[in-house]
């Protein structure tokens, strides 16, 4: 187990831009900051840091998920995927999709979108020089599967006559059971063609410490964004109407883990598998 990170009492390492309240922790900066990045918010790492103390492993949770997506993005792309969708991606970091796509190939188009505030401007950075007509970051949220599809930006480089790779990694967790994430996928899985592929990670309280699944709830709940752990039963429901591909739903770091891939003490956190659209549905 990955020993927790001492709590850093430094000054705020950015400043927010206007219309941001960086009193509130956000997901997506707390997620940057397991990952070791730096564009988060003292609220953020205090958050972080709460939960620390019973999933003290966090940080190596969110590598695991890292690690699934592009495992993910390569099987797509050896499947023949050239345009994907990668929905609640969060700050931009190396290893990001269109870097995975692009080396598969460079016509490959990735629409990144995520509803953070803070996101767009560091993303701008991100696909500045060399991504133009490939790649994009849209303001979006998940919650509204059209308006995600009908946006301009998206209509522009994605046809979704042809076969798409839609990525939900570590998001549907942040949708309550009351917002119906199954109902959601399924508004997004409408709108694919046949042949495209579903990517989703998930976070899961089977064997986990009721008190540690408590902790990390109570926290988000204070966030700007609930947390809602399930079972794999529930996490499975989300494939309906896909073929899954081997190994199935399995632990994120068993999925097609690269050849010896140690296995990680975090793996029993998270739930990952794809599915394929088929022709009949």
């Amino acid at each position: 187990m990955s020993p927790a990170p001492e709590p850093e009492p430094e000054p705020e390492r950015a400043e927010a831009p206007a219309g941001i309240d960086a009193s509130v922790a956000s997901p997506a900066r707390m997620y940057d900051y397991y990952l070791g990045g730096t564009q988060n918010f003292a609220s953020d790492r205090r958050a972080a840091q709460e939960i620390y103390t019973l999933i003290p492993d966090l940080p190596e949770i969110a590598r695991d998920n890292r690690a699934f997506l592009r495992r993910a993005v390569r099987t797509l792309a050896a499947a023949g995927i050239r345009q994907f969708v990668d929905i609640g991606s969060g700050l931009p970091t190396q290893g990001s999709v269109h870097e995975i796509a692009q080396e598969a190939d460079p016509a490959s188009r990735v629409v990144y979108v995520d509803n953070d505030p803070l996101v767009p401007a560091h993303a701008r950075a991100l696909l500045a020089g060399g991504t133009e007509g490939t790649t994009a970051y849209v303001a979006g949220d998940l919650r509204e599967p059209d308006a995600v599809f009908d946006h301009p930006d998206v209509r522009a480089l994605i046809d979704l006559d042809r076969p798409v790779g839609l990525l939900l990694v570590a998001v549907l967790h942040f949708i309550t059971d009351e917002e119906d994430p199954w109902a959601l996928v399924g508004r997004y899985r409408s709108r694919l063609a046949p042949g495209s592929h579903l990517a989703i990670a998930h976070a899961t309280r089977d064997g986990r410490p009721p008190e540690a699944v408590r902790k990390m709830t109570d926290v988000y709940r204070r966030a700007s964004a609930p947390f809602t752990f399930r079972t794999r039963e529930q996490i499975l429901a989300f494939f309906h109407g896909s073929r899954l591909l081997d190994p199935g739903l399995v632990h994120s770091p068993g999925w097609r883990p690269e050849p010896g891939s140690p296995l990680s003490p975090s793996a029993a956190w998270n739930y990952a598998g794809v599915g394929v659209i088929p022709a009949e549905r």
